[in-house]
């Protein structure tokens, strides 16, 4: 009588991980079978078969096919850095480049970066030019136009209930090879402060922890928004008593940190990155931050869709620098609220946009966010 043996079940991911494990340091390409061999000895019996299968259905987003049956990591691939000529402004302390994040960051030299604070296109559909398109024609699409009450008309919110599954996925990939370039480019011992949202922060946190960095919590900006407390659509009469979703009264910060070297103060004696700069001497710097939503002066500077309060981005960038000293690096700028945050406290940084109508006016935002006075 034929037994069959039960079939080991994997973690998900798990053969992609060993994969970029075993191809993490070559800069020649390998083998399927040499692959397969690492992959192995990395979490023990595989088919040839499913590394095989996951080599092809990444590329070209993780994996290259550089010769007949070898492979590489994409970011490893050579890159002749001088033929890439993107246009760049000096913005006060910071330098703003137009351009695709994925081509303007592998030119980024090593270990130049001392913190990333963001707000990326976390559900990566919605800054697509075809969304960007349906925002500015006010035709909506995932983006949500609230109507307007008393003359007042409220900003749009991208609506995160309408990811599909596919797009969730896709999701993790997009962090997963940001994290990629930031590993690299971000000193031992940086952070990375990454705006989220509660339906795909832990997402973003598990991509970027498989690209290799330290989980180290949130930071939890207490704010109310428009997100959720809405009644059922089209029957909002029917059950006047429920809420399809709990009112957001919070917004996830994903906090990571590239792993130090040796002690934290070593690190910081070497690098000057490892902690957060304190509040005070008495005060140290809080997980938890009170926030009002983004003033009106403020969207008159900047009218910008995602853009955060100057006095919210001052104190995650004041925090990012333990030692008050480095360069800090937004890789989706948009407003540019990082770098004029930057800028007002005297900080060097790095900002990239891909949108060339955000990119043209930010110049002015950033100058005029900069000079706001906001309370302390």
């Amino acid at each position: 009588m034929l037994v069959m043996q039960p079939q080991l079940r994997r973690k998900p991911g798990e053969i992609r991980d060993a994969i970029i494990d075993a191809l993490w340091t070559e800069t020649d390409p390998i083998s399927v079978a040499e692959i397969h061999n690492r992959v192995v000895d990395t979490i023990g019996s595989v088919q040839r078969s499913s590394v095989q299968s996951y080599l092809n259905n990444n590329q070209p987003l993780l994996f290259s096919k550089i010769q007949r049956g070898k492979y590489l990591l994409s970011d490893n691939l050579p890159k002749d850095t001088q033929n890439e000529n993107f246009e760049s402004k000096i913005i006060g302390k910071s330098e703003l480049f137009l351009g695709d994040t994925f081509s303007v960051l592998p030119t980024l030299a090593s270990n130049s970066i001392h913190a990333v604070v963001t707000d990326p296109p976390y559900g990566v559909v919605e800054y697509s030019k075809k969304e960007v398109g349906k925002l500015r024609s006010g035709n909506g699409g995932v983006w949500r136009i609230p109507p307007s009450f008393d003359g007042h008309k409220r900003a749009p919110l991208p609506r995160f209930t309408t990811l599909t599954q596919k797009d969730h996925a896709a999701l993790g990939e997009f962090f997963y090879k940001l994290g990629q370039e930031l590993f690299r480019v971000m000193v031992p011992g940086a952070h990375a402060f990454i705006a989220s949202n509660p339906l795909v922060s832990h997402i973003v946190t598990t991509s970027m922890v498989s690209a290799k960095f330290e989980n180290r919590g949130a930071i939890i900006r207490k704010v109310i928004t428009m997100r959720g407390g809405d009644r059922p659509k089209n029957a909002h009469l029917e059950f006047p008593d429920v809420s399809v979703m709990a009112r957001s009264a919070w917004e996830p910060w994903v906090l990571v940190r590239k792993p130090i070297e040796g002690r934290v103060q070593d690190n910081l004696r070497k690098w000057g990155t490892g902690g957060l700069r304190r509040i005070s001497d008495k005060q140290p710097f809080f997980d938890v931050i009170q926030s009002s939503p983004t003033q009106k002066r403020e969207k008159i500077l900047a009218p910008h869709p995602s853009l955060k309060p100057q006095k919210l981005m001052r104190q995650l960038v004041k925090a990012s620098l333990p030692l008050e000293k480095g360069k800090i690096l937004d890789p989706f700028s948009g407003s540019g609220a990082t770098l004029a945050a930057a800028n007002f406290l005297e900080i060097d940084s790095v900002g990239i946009e891909i949108d060339n109508d955000f990119y043209s006016k930010s110049e002015g935002w950033i100058k005029k966010l900069s000079d706001l006075e906001t309370s302390t």
